[in-house]
């Protein structure tokens, strides 16, 4: 089984390979160079792995909630090389990919979303395998509230761009949580991989981006009102 994964909804993006047991991944250059560089990153990663992309069963990609550009670019390609050769796609949620990096059993998930707001979701792993618990939302930091009952542990960039609002508004059953880590590609191929198992995939046609906000900019006295700049 070989599937090939894009993953850029934020900065930093990234493709990956993932060819039965073996997994092949290179960075993608920070936007505004994702559009210019994901296709020849692609094409070097499948001629780093000797893979031809007619060999490829699937294309995954980074569905979202994230960077509004890189999630319609990952889609757009994936779907693009998949209509050429015939193959068919799976989106991978964002969040979830990043909350499969976390080895903790209750894991919540926030991500900065940028214009002062938070990306944030739970899941919990049971017997082994990520389950969501609470489904991907947008929130400012202060209105971020941990799912009822149970004790999490907080993983995301939102922990770093927001942590002096963020943290007490979770409060005490946070009981931890590591700011450094980012969606990657590597991590929407395992989880892809689990999804073609499944026979969980779709006509390229039919695959989108998840946008849980529909609003991409803010006036300048909703900056304001937030504490930004005008």
């Amino acid at each position: 089984m070989k599937i090939l994964a894009l993953e850029t909804s934020t900065e930093s993006g990234s493709v990956a390979l993932l060819d039965d047991d073996r997994l092949v991944e290179r960075p993608v250059a920070g936007r505004p160079g994702h559009s210019e560089t994901l296709l020849p990153e692609v094409l070097a990663l499948l001629r780093e792995a000797c893979v031809d992309l007619r060999d490829v069963d699937a294309l995954a990609f980074g569905a979202g909630p994230g960077a509004f550009t890189g999630l319609r670019l990952a889609c757009g390609v994936a779907q693009g090389l998949a209509m050429g050769i015939g193959k068919p796609v799976i989106p991978v949620g964002t969040l979830e990919a990043l909350a499969s990096q976390c080895s903790e059993d209750f894991v919540f998930v926030a991500a900065d979303a940028r214009m002062s707001e938070v990306y944030f979701a739970a899941y919990r792993r049971e017997d082994g395998t990520l389950r969501e618990y609470a489904a991907p939302a947008c929130a400012a930091p202060a209105n971020v509230l941990l799912p009822p009952g149970g004790d999490w542990f907080g993983f995301g960039s939102a922990f770093r761009a927001y942590r002096d609002v963020l943290v007490p508004a979770l409060g005490a059953r946070l009981i931890g949580f590591d700011d450094s880590r980012i969606p990657l590609a590597s991590s929407v191929a395992r989880l892809a991989a689990e999804r073609f198992r499944r026979g969980e995939m779709l006509d390229p046609a039919l695959a989108a981006p998840l946008y849980v906000r529909d609003k991409v900019a803010l006036t300048t006295a909703e900056r304001l009102a937030r504490g930004g700049k005008a």
